[in-house]
C-alpha cells in the first residue's frame, strides 16, 4: 500500500521494475519478481494497487541473511544518504522486534514468512520512492497513528490476535500509537509497520497544517465492506517554516488530599523522569474543597510510564490524555564574557531562533547571573542588561533580529 501511494505521486513504474531485477539479482534464494501496477476502487474511492509476485528457492532465511540482502540491494539500487539508512533500519528494525518475540539473538531469528524476496523489495523499494521524490531530504515525515485492525490471523506461528507480535513490538518500539480496529481484518503488517517506524520524525493525531500539493492512494489487496481498504500519503509546505512543531501529550488529573510538600516532590519527580513541564492550577473540588489540577507535558513515548508514576505518587484512579502539537524554537547556549569591576566571568546565554536562524529571543542565564551578583555586588538587573550588550555584538543574527 506504501508502494502504491508512492506510485499514485508520481513514483517511476519502470525505474521499479529495475528495481525489482535488482532487488532479485542480489538475493541468493529469489527466483524472480514480477510486479504487476493497476489501478483500483476501494469502496468509491480509487487507489493504486502495487502487487509483488516472488518465486523464492528456499521456504525461509535466516535475520543476518536477509539484512545482507537488503544492503546488497541497497547499494546495487544505489541508494544514498538517508534513503541507504531507512532501508537497513527498516530491516533492523524489523529483525530486533523478531528477537524479542522469539527470544533468539536478531541475526539467528527464522523469519519465515518474512525471509520471502519481497520482504527485501517492498524496504528496498519504497526507500527508492522516498528517495526519488525528494521526500526524504529537508522534509518532515509525519505519520498518524497505526489502526492495526482485528481478529485473528494465521502465520507460520499459529492463530494470534491482531496486531501480529512482531507488528505491535515494532510501532512499541518506534513511540507510534496504535488504534485497535476499526474492522476484524489486519490493517497493518511487521514490513509495513517497520518501514513507517524508519521513515517517521514524528506523529500527529490530526493531519499536519499544511498547503497540500499532492495526495496518493494505495490501494490494499482487499475489499473491506464499509471502510475504504487505502492509504494516503498528503505531500506539501507547512504552514508556518519558520518554526519547528513537535507532537505532546497533556496529562491531567485532580489532587484534592494532597500537602504542598508531596506536591513539590511529586513535580521533582516528574521532571527527573523527563516531563517537558509540570504546573498545579488551583482549582474548587467536589464539595467546595480546594484542590490542585497536575497538568504535566510529556513526549508520546513517555505517557504510560508517567500516568504510572502519577497514580503512585497522588493516588489519583485516572489520569486524562490530550494529545496536541506544540511550535518550539530551537535553541542553543553560548557563553558570553563580559567583566564587572574587574572581574572577568562568562555567563551562558540562551539563544532562540527559528528555521531560517532568526534570532527571536536572547535570555542570560539566571543562576549565573545571580551568582556573579552576589560576587560583586553588581544589581542584577544591570547585569543583565551587560549581558546582552556584549551578546549583541558577539550572536550571529541577534542585530537583525
Amino acid at each position: 500500500m506504501l508502494l502504491g501511494a508512492l506510485v499514485d505521486l508520481g513514483a517511476d513504474v519502470e525505474g521499479l521494475r529495475k528495481v525489482a531485477d535488482i532487488v532479485c539479482r542480489s538475493t541468493p534464494w529469489c527466483a524472480s519478481v514480477e510486479l504487476k501496477v493497476s489501478e483500483e476502487f476501494r469502496g468509491a474511492l480509487r487507489g493504486v494497487r502495487v502487487e509483488v509476485n516472488c518465486v523464492n528457492k528456499a521456504r525461509e532465511a535466516r535475520g543476518s541473511d536477509v539484512l545482507e540482502a537488503v544492503e546488497r540491494s541497497a547499494k546495487a539500487v544505489g541508494l544514498g544518504g538517508r534513503a541507504f539508512r531507512m532501508a537497513v533500519e527498516a530491516m533492523e528494525t524489523l529483525l530486533k522486534a523478531e528477537s524479542r518475540v522469539h527470544g533468539k539473538p536478531p541475526g539467528e531469528v527464522h523469519l519465515h514468512e518474512l525471509s520471502s524476496a519481497d520482504t527485501v523489495f517492498d524496504i528496498v523499494a519504497v526507500s527508492w520512492c522516498m528517495e526519488t521524490l525528494n521526500l526524504l531530504e529537508d522534509t518532515t515525515v509525519v505519520a498518524s497513528p497505526v489502526a492495526v485492525g482485528g481478529g485473528i490471523v494465521e502465520f507460520s506461528h499459529g492463530r494470534l490476535p491482531t496486531p501480529a507480535p512482531a507488528t505491535l513490538e515494532i510501532l512499541r518500539m518506534g513511540g507510534i500509537p496504535v488504534l485497535g480496529g476499526p474492522v476484524e481484518v489486519e490493517l497493518s503488517t511487521p514490513t509495513g509497520a517497520a518501514l513507517l517506524v524508519s521513515m517517521a520524525d514524528a506523529w500527529s493525531p490530526v493531519h499536519p497544517d499544511m498547503v497540500v500539493e499532492k495526495v496518493g492512494y494505495g490501494a490494499g489487496s482487499t475489499e473491506i465492506p464499509g471502510v475504504p481498504n487505502l492509504l494516503r500519503v498528503s505531500v506539501g509546505e507547512a504552514l508556518d517554516r519558520m518554526l519547528m512543531q513537535e507532537p505532546l501529550c497533556v496529562l491531567e488529573t485532580d489532587v484534592d488530599d494532597l500537602d504542598g510538600e508531596t506536591l513539590g516532590y511529586v513535580m521533582e519527580r516528574l521532571l527527573e523522569e523527563g516531563a517537558r513541564d509540570v504546573r498545579f492550577v488551583p482549582t474548587v473540588s467536589k464539595k467546595g474543597r480546594p484542590g490542585m489540577l497536575l497538568r504535566a507535558l510529556v513526549y508520546g513515548e513517555d505517557v504510560d510510564r508517567t500516568v504510572r508514576l502519577i497514580m503512585a505518587e497522588t493516588g489519583t484512579l485516572g489520569v486524562r490524555v490530550l494529545r496536541c502539537v506544540r511550535y518550539v524554537l530551537e535553541r542553543e547556549v553560548l557563553p558570553v564574557e563580559i567583566e564587572v569591576g574587574g572581574v572577568r566571568r562568562k555567563v551562558r546565554v540562551k539563544v532562540s531562533r527559528d528555521r531560517e536562524g532568526r534570532v527571536i529571543q536572547v535570555k542570560p542565564e539566571y543562576e549565573d547571573l545571580r551568582k556573579l551578583a552576589v560576587e560583586t555586588g553588581t544589581p542584577l538587573r544591570r547585569l543583565r542588561q551587560k549581558v546582552l550588550e556584549e551578546a549583541s555584538k558577539s550572536v550571529e543574527g541577534l542585530e537583525e533580529g
